[in-house]
């Protein structure tokens, strides 16, 4: 009989040998550079020996020979163990996840180790860069995958000190390479070469760590070239077992306390949790940041978007919305159970690695979440968009993940004895929030002073934002559990539910035992209708002044014909809050007309009815759609709720009795159903958002023409998703006895009273009720000089402020208050204005100038219209004003602003204009012709304020040619040849100045002016000009040739260079122009 023999060996040897060939890779590689090529290797871009005296990483392994080729050699025989550790730590923690980490890491270190920067210094460069990041989810995984207290320890302290490095590395590096400081790369080079060693040193851990477990590599003929032993004890490694036949003894003892405490949680069933006031605030105000930052991802990726004018790649961070689909997952998805295959009963270790939902279901996770979410708070220090839209990308994902769990009522240790707060409270903590976020927006000139792109110079009260913001933190870290309270008698539905429960279990598992509905089923019934709430609410209601932007058409005989949206918009709060609190405190047979699906499809008629209608008529049917939504918001959000947990099987299953009873929050809840709840309703909200911005930029993104002013087509879909969440039977059955209301008077009270201050502060702000537009409140800023002398000026400016985000990507509104002050500008123009849209804000770019420098304003088409928006504003009385959509068959829509004007008693017609884009030539054609009739059938002066995109004197079919011939106007300057977008024309005026003044950071474009001077009338003759001819028009003087009044600031002069104010300055002629007036005119 053949003797069969077996060689062990210790696991912990082959991280040994890893460690050791690392070691003498780098360690070869320095001290052979060193000897042979030392002031070779320590010599830069910038300086050598003596001021550099250590060579860098990258010198020393990659740009001589012998020392490259013995590292490559010694680093080529490390794969081979290094993979090896791999697989044998994977046999310890048994997470792939964590295996392709390593991999992944392993194969980005061969990219810098063998591409080096003498080779491909960018793809050196990727490589580093991505090893480092790479070393996130490794070495955080290691650390939470870590077997025994000894080993984490050593982890944890490695990996801190390893990313505490990063930061003095960065430094010294920018030092180096911006700054070109001599002796700042011996100094990064100091810390590179930490970051080799404790990189290595890591790994090393591995070795303790396979010693400790007893992790042996046996070979021999055991059915296959080698097998891996564990040497393990019970004492060792804490082992659950988990078979058909026996119970876990954590599970047992869970149940257990359960048990013990399962009569006193059926006593306080009835109860809710009522905070005290400040509780209350805190929440809401919580809620309010959560919103805050939420609306404002959007705005801050499509930044990136309105530069490109297309897909831009930012995009991708709307998938961060999607983050509780990975509630039910673990950290780096590390597993939190191990197999144990070594013993025969199939039991289990357990790795204490919480879900994310484990976590986030704690006071203690959510205060963490918070921390990370506020991140989003902080980021308005950062000038850089790409810093912000990083910082707010990671505080969405988190805050979203972490509030749909609060939203669920699954957050324990706050609630009454400890237990969870209710998915009713949460609903209206939420909601109230929203209505809270939208009146402060309201106040905040449109602007949510604490969003990111919104800091301290533009209006931003984000220091106070975040100071309030860790102080309700701080509240909720520290509050107590709030007192039970209520009747002490169960209801019919707990009784039942105490006769059929499972044996062993408590209620909250009980409420498991239902099968779990069907994705489909679940998504259509639940995530629908919340997404659908979620995208109306934000693209509704997130500014009050929105629906009212929709309704707008201009002025008639001097008077708005509707709602200006800066002087109502605190009636739409008005009628927000009233529909919230109508849904909150409603009760019995009107909770269950609510409920009804008459509810979403009276919606549904009057937003149609509003589509189709403008002016008032509009306005009303717009504050009957924003009751149906209001009053119907906090059903829908504790209807998805009740299903995330297991509750019910769709939204509408809410009746008044499961209401009550089950108003306290869950213990035990199926974390599987409340990711696939809330990530598919985020998943229908940003394809809901997507669709509202293709029905405007069709022109910009591939398949958009499908979507081509189809708001109507949005709308009707938005209310037709809501629909599953309204039940088409009663909601409680007749035979049910009126149960007491859990949800507290108190708490109704506090809610009550927080939406009626949120709805009616705003009148405080408004000009509502002292109407500002009126001639004693707003006047030109020649008003003394026409009164002294009778002379008529007036200074008129065009300028596209490109959707109101300026090159850092700062809201604008003050720099363009600013400028526009600074010129006088009785009449201004300004285009690429409508940001009634979720990818702007819902902002109001005329809300600063009309209220702090007083103009009367025509915010153009509304955001219904389906153009990027024109705005006039007037020092003067508006008239009369009509709004156009100019021919478009193929390109964007352009739009277009006619508007009478009363000059010191003389009418003046305005036009301002966005023509479309230069690769749709027959759209400019038609545009073109268009503003060329309106102005020619003009009998009074006329201004043209415009973006025309044309050359000067171009022939047609281009624009210039057409529109000063057929529209029988003049151009400002015929010999300013260096234009292309902006351009003023003007007829039956005398123009004496013109100048350009350059963008700054402002915008992507020039702000262009000119000043006229209305002609004197003469009796029967209307407005006369005397001399209209070219010599008449060209007659080119200096400033000083002209009274003072004629002339622009002075601070403005200046270039590139020096001089200007805020970055503008006169540019293209360095100086305005002057003219004189023709001989004898008349003013």
């Amino acid at each position: 009989m053949s003797t069969t023999t077996t060689t062990s060996i210790s696991a912990a040897l082959v991280a040994r040998t890893q460690t050791i060939l690392s070691l003498l890779a780098f360690g070869s590689a320095f001290a052979i550079g060193c000897r042979l090529h030392y002031v070779k290797i320590v010599k830069n871009g910038v300086a050598g020996y003596p001021q550099e005296w250590l060579p860098s990483v990258s010198a020393t392994i990659g740009d001589w020979y012998p020392e490259r080729n013995i590292f490559q050699l010694l680093i080529a025989l490390t794969a081979a163990p290094r993979f090896a550790v791999l697989l044998l730590t994977h046999q310890v923690h048994r997470s792939t996840a964590l295996l392709a980490f390593g991999v992944l890491r392993t194969l980005l270190c061969g990219g810098w180790v063998y591409v080096t920067s003498s080779d491909d210094g960018m793809v050196h460069d990727v490589c580093m860069i991505a090893y480092i990041v790479m070393n996130i989810p490794w070495m955080a995984g290691s650390v939470l995958m870590s077997r025994g207290k000894g080993v984490r320890r050593a982890r944890t302290a490695l990996a801190s000190v390893f990313f505490a490095t990063i930061g003095p590395l960065v430094y010294f590096y920018l030092q180096h390479k911006v700054h070109r400081i001599p002796g700042a790369y011996s100094s990064y080079a100091i810390f590179e070469w930490s970051l080799i060693f404790l990189d290595i040193t890591f790994d090393w851990v591995a070795e303790r760590e396979l010693r400790e477990q007893g992790i042996h590599i046996t070979i021999g003929p055991h059915q296959g070239p080698a097998r891996l032993t564990s040497k393990l004890t019970s004492g060792s490694n804490r082992r659950v077992h988990n078979t058909d036949h026996e119970v876990r003894p954590e599970v047992e003892t869970s149940v257990t306390q359960k048990s013990t405490v399962h009569e006193e949680a059926v006593k306080a069933w009835f109860s809710f949790s009522s905070p005290d006031s400040i509780s209350f605030v805190s929440d809401v105000y919580r809620s309010y940041v959560f919103w805050s930052l939420f609306t404002a991802l959007i705005p801050s990726l499509f930044y990136y978007s309105i530069w490109e004018l297309g897909i831009a790649g930012a995009e991708l961070a709307l998938l961060s919305l999607l983050t509780p689909a990975f509630l039910n997952t673990t950290p780096f998805f590390l597993p939190s159970k191990i197999p144990n295959t070594a013993d025969a009963d199939g039991g289990s270790s357990t790795t204490g690695i919480p879900t994310w939902f484990e976590m986030l279901r704690t006071k203690q996770g959510q205060v963490y979440a918070y921390l990370v979410q506020y991140v989003g708070l902080v980021a308005f220090l950062s000038p850089s968009p790409a810093v912000r839209l990083a910082a707010v990308t990671l505080s969405v994902g988190v805050g979203v993940q972490r509030e749909v769990v609060l939203w669920s009522g699954a957050v324990e240790g706050e609630g009454a004895k400890g237990t969870p707060r209710g998915r009713r409270y949460w609903s209206v903590v939420s909601v109230v929030a929203f209505v809270g976020a939208s009146a402060v927006k309201g106040v905040n000139h449109g602007n949510n002073p604490i969003w990111p792109f919104i800091d301290p110079k533009n209006g931003g009260w984000n220091k106070t934002g975040l100071g309030l913001a860790l102080a309700a933190l701080v509240e909720f870290a520290f509050r107590r559990p709030g007192s039970s309270h209520g009747p002490k008698v169960d209801s019919p539905a707990i009784a039942k539910e105490k006769d059929t429960s499972v044996k062993g279990k408590s209620h909250f598992f009980a409420s498991l035992s239902r099968p779990r509905p069907s994705f489909v089923k679940t998504f259509v019934y639940t995530s629908l209708p919340l997404g659908s709430l979620l995208f109306t609410l934000h693209n509704f209601l997130a500014d009050p002044s929105t629906l009212i932007a929709a309704s707008w058409t201009g002025w008639e005989n001097g008077s708005p014909r509707g709602p200006l949206p800066h002087v109502y918009y605190p009636l739409t709060l008005i009628v927000f809050g009233s529909s919230v609190a109508f849904g909150i405190l409603c009760r019995g047979g009107v909770r269950s007309v609510m409920r009804s699906p008459v509810v979403p499809i009276l919606g549904l008629a009057q937003a149609l009815y509003a589509l189709q209608k403008r002016d008032w008529e509009c306005w009303a049917a717009w504050m009957g759609v924003v009751g149906v939504v209001g009053a119907s918001s906090v059903a829908v959000f504790e209807g998805a709720a009740r299903v995330a947990v297991g509750r019910a099987e769709k939204v509408s299953q809410i009746s008044e009795c499961e209401d009550d009873v089950h108003e306290e929050g869950e213990r035990d809840v199926d974390a599987g159903m409340v990711a696939r709840v809330y990530a598919g309703a985020m998943g229908v909200y940003i394809l809901f958002n997507l669709a509202s911005i293709f029905t405007v930029a069709y022109a910009f993104v591939p398949g958009g023409w499908v979507f081509r002013e189809r708001t109507g087509w949005v709308v009707t879909a938005q209310f037709l998703f809501l629909l599953p969440a309204f039940s088409m039977t009663a909601s409680q059955n007749a035979s049910t006895p009126r149960l007491p209301d859990p949800f507290t008077s108190k708490t109704k009270r506090r809610a009550t009273l927080i939406l009626l201050l949120f709805a009616t502060i705003p009148l405080y702000f408004s000009p509502l009720l002292s109407h500002p537009s009126s001639k004693e409140s707003i006047k030109p800023y020649k008003y003394d000089l026409w009164k002294r002398s009778g002379k008529k000026l007036l200074n008129a400016g065009i300028w596209t402020v490109h959707f109101g985000f300026d090159n850092e990507g700062h809201d604008s509104q003050r720099g363009v208050r600013d400028v526009v002050r600074d010129m006088e500008l009785d009449v201004v123009g300004l285009l690429e204005t409508d940001l009634h849209r979720t990818a702007f804000g819902h902002r109001d770019l005329t809300r600063v100038l009309v209220e702090e420098l007083g103009y009367y304003v025509d915010i153009g088409p509304g955001p219904n219209s389906h153009t990027w928006g024109a705005v006039l504003l007037s020092k003067f009385p508006i008239i009369h004003s009509t709004h156009h959509l100019l021919p478009s068959p193929k390109g964007e829509l352009a739009p277009a602003i006619e508007a009478v004007i009363d000059v010191y008693g003389t009418e003046v017609t305005v036009v301002v204009a966005h023509n479309g884009q230069e690769e749709d030539r027959l759209d400019r054609e038609l545009q073109s012709t268009e503003l060329a009739r309106i102005m020619r059938r003009e009998r009074r002066p006329v201004v043209f304020l415009g973006y025309v995109v044309t050359k000067p004197g171009a022939p047609r079919p281009n624009p210039y040619q057409i529109m000063v011939e057929d529209g029988g106007v003049h151009d400002i300057d015929e010999d300013d040849r260096d234009r292309w977008c902006e351009y003023i024309f003007y007829r039956g005026l005398y123009r004496t100045s013109y100048a350009r003044v350059s963008r700054g950071i402002i915008t992507d474009t020039e702000l262009q002016i000119g000043q006229f001077v209305v002609p004197r009338e003469r009796d029967g003759e209307g407005v006369g000009v005397l001399d209209d001819s070219r010599d008449a028009r060209y007659r080119r003087s200096k400033k000083e040739e002209l009274p003072v009044e004629h002339w622009f600031p002075m601070e403005y002069y200046g270039d590139e260079s020096k001089g200007g104010k805020n970055g503008h300055f006169y540019h293209v002629f360095y100086t305005p122009l002057y003219y004189l007036l023709p001989e004898g005119a008349e003013v």
